[in-house]
């Protein structure tokens, strides 16, 4: 069963950024005035020009030229006083809003039951939070500050030109309408291109995730030159895409560049007809061309912003995407409380399980009950339902139909902490994370103490090879746990169990690829681990069944058999054959 995801998210993703930034609200209204200082100073700018040339050439003026000049170096200090203020105000909250979006966007995420996951790979998760919201980060670090900049520049320009000579305003604003319309026609296809960059640079990326995680294997097998070669092509799809893009782009600029400044000359041309006859002096001429030039860049910036807001929109819909997904398994409306102790009574009751609605069922009508303490053995085929029944008690996934129950609870009705907090499992390949023997024991209960977290390596047989490296406890494990043999991160793994202290364990094969030495001492881990404790044993091979009370035999996602070994044994059923096919005649140890 996949994730629910809305097939449609909000046609204004990046409206759902203001509620994240109401609590900046005053930090924001103070870059704004900062914003309007600094960008005043700038429109200030050619007026002030145009009087210094008019008091050097028409005036002849020493004193105004000196106050003049004072008084520009006035207005340039303000400017950048007013500057730094808002970029360090505007900086320092972007910051903060990305860290929140991405930090939800996490939570969320690992909040997804497994079905998401199977889906997704973990690269195009991770380009999503990184590359994906590193351009919204830039949309609000410089396209809100610059958009608003340039703006109060086109206004101010237009007014500022009005003033000084309304005919030719309209010369230069004949130009407006052509970059609108430039502007709406390149938009839509530099958005759709640069979404598709962002996703093919997710795919790369999931590719490489995938090749540095089966590091091993790719070596094992000398597949390097293939995995490079793989991903040279995924690479080189996304600089297809991004060259795609880097045309519309060009072509987008290049036209309103050309017009802009075009509206320049032909103010050129139409200003210094009217100096020649006498209309307008020289410096109100060069004033009137700073605000026209004032103009046309605000238009090229605002068209160059406009394509930005278009990539934008793709990222932020890329990360919306993620935010909406939805868990097809949630957290109950009211939540029923497991009585303490819990006693690790599970029920199966007509169980049926598919993982999609386009999916064959995997389980059919299961029933099956487990006694508190009692340890069982799910054997069979590979493909039989035995991970996929292990799987639904900690409802990783939900069933399709009946109902799974722990001390009579239907799981359903109970809060996932509280559930999961009930179930401790050994995985056929542990995980570890890249930190200390200490933190990776520690994670069933990081306020654990020390002494808590020794007993619990004691118990797993991991303080034999713990206490005899140089920084004992402290050791770091590397990724995943490389540092450390199989049969060492299997241990740590069942420390981490112990140290849970679950009433129900689900036990994952966890001897099947250790060597005999190793085998042992998990073994005698497992047999304390499992004292008094609701155990669900995943038998990959069945020399693993001599520790279960009740072997329970699938086939097709049906019980077809259930009870001892022995009784198994003599009739000669589905069990009996799987273990001759293993065995032959040699007995199984008791």
């Amino acid at each position: 069963m996949t994730e629910k995801k809305r097939t449609l998210v909000s046609p204004k993703p990046l409206a759902r950024l203001l509620p994240r930034l109401r609590q900046y609200r005053g930090k924001l209204a103070m870059a704004f005035v900062c914003l309007v200082i600094a960008a005043g100073a700038g429109l200030v700018f050619p007026l002030v020009i145009g009087y210094l040339l008019d008091a050097a050439f028409e005036l002849k003026d020493r004193g105004a030229l000196d106050r003049i000049a004072l008084a520009l170096l006035g207005i340039f200090a303000v400017q950048a006083i007013a500057n730094f203020v808002q970029v360090y105000l505007l900086s320092s909250t972007t910051e903060r809003v990305v860290a929140g979006l991405r930090e939800d966007t996490f939570s969320h995420l690992i909040r997804l039951s497994p079905a998401f996951f199977t889906e997704r790979r973990s690269g195009e998760l991770t380009s999503r939070l990184s590359s994906d919201l590193a351009l919204l980060q830039s949309l609000l670090g410089t396209w809100v500050s610059e958009l608003s900049r340039q703006l109060l520049f086109l206004v101010g320009g237009i007014i500022m030109l009005t003033v000084t000579n309304p005919g030719l305003t309209l010369t230069t604003l004949a130009v407006v309408p052509i970059v609108v319309v430039a502007a709406v026609t390149f938009g839509r296809a530099l958005r759709k291109a640069s979404t598709g960059v962002q996703d093919r640079i997710a795919d790369a990326m999931g590719t490489a995730d995938e090749a540095f995680a089966s590091i091993r294997t790719v070596q094992s097998f000398t597949r390097e030159q293939i995995e490079a070669t793989r991903f040279r092509s995924l690479l080189e799809g996304v600089v297809t895409a991004a060259v795609h893009r880097a045309k519309l782009r060009a072509g987008f600029f290049g036209v309103v560049g050309f017009v802009a400044f075009a509206s320049v000359v032909a103010v050129l041309w139409q200003g210094g007809a009217q100096v020649l006859e006498g209309n307008l002096t020289a410096g109100s001429l060069v004033a009137f061309l700073f605000y026209a030039l004032t103009l046309a860049a605000a238009v090229g910036a605002l068209a160059s912003l406009f394509g930005n807001f278009q990539e934008a929109v793709g990222a932020a819909q890329r990360v919306f995407e993620l935010l909406d997904a939805e868990a097809t398994v949630s957290e109950p409306a009211v939540a029923t409380q497991l009585v303490r102790p819990v006693r690790g009574e599970v029920q199966f009751a007509n169980v049926s399980f598919r993982y999609g609605t386009d999916q064959p069922a995997v389980l059919h009508d299961v029933t099956l009950h487990v006694a508190p303490g009692e340890v069982i053995a799910l054997v069979g085929r590979s493909g039989a339902g035995k991970t996929t029944m292990a799987s639904l008690v900690p409802r990783f996934w939900d069933v399709t139909s009946g109902a799974i129950t722990l001390d009579g609870h239907d799981v359903r009705t109970l809060a996932l902490a509280e559930l999961r907090g009930a179930i401790g499992i050994v995985p056929q390949e542990p995980t570890l994370f890249s930190g200390t023997i200490r933190d990776n024991i520690a994670y069933a209960r990081p306020n654990a103490s020390d002494a808590e977290v020794e007993a619990a390596a004691r118990a797993a047989h991991a303080w034999e090879f713990v206490e005899r490296l140089p920084e004992g406890l402290a050791t770091r494990v590397g990724e995943r746990g490389v540092k450390l043999s199989g049969g060492q991160r299997q241990r740590v793994a069942i420390a981490r169990v112990f140290l849970k202290n679950p009433a129900v364990v689900v036990l994952d094969e966890a001897t099947s690829s250790l060597d005999s030495e190793s085998e042992q001492l998990v073994e005698e881990a497992l047999s304390e681990l499992l004292q008094h404790r609701t155990t669900i044993i995943i038998a990959h091979r069945l020399s693993t069944v001599r520790r279960a009370d009740r072997v329970i035999v699938m086939d097709q996602g049906r019980i077809v058999e259930q009870g001892a070994h022995d009784h198994l044994m003599a009739l000669g059923g589905l069990y009996s054959a799987l273990y001759n096919r293993q065995f032959g005649d040699t007995p199984i140890e008791a």
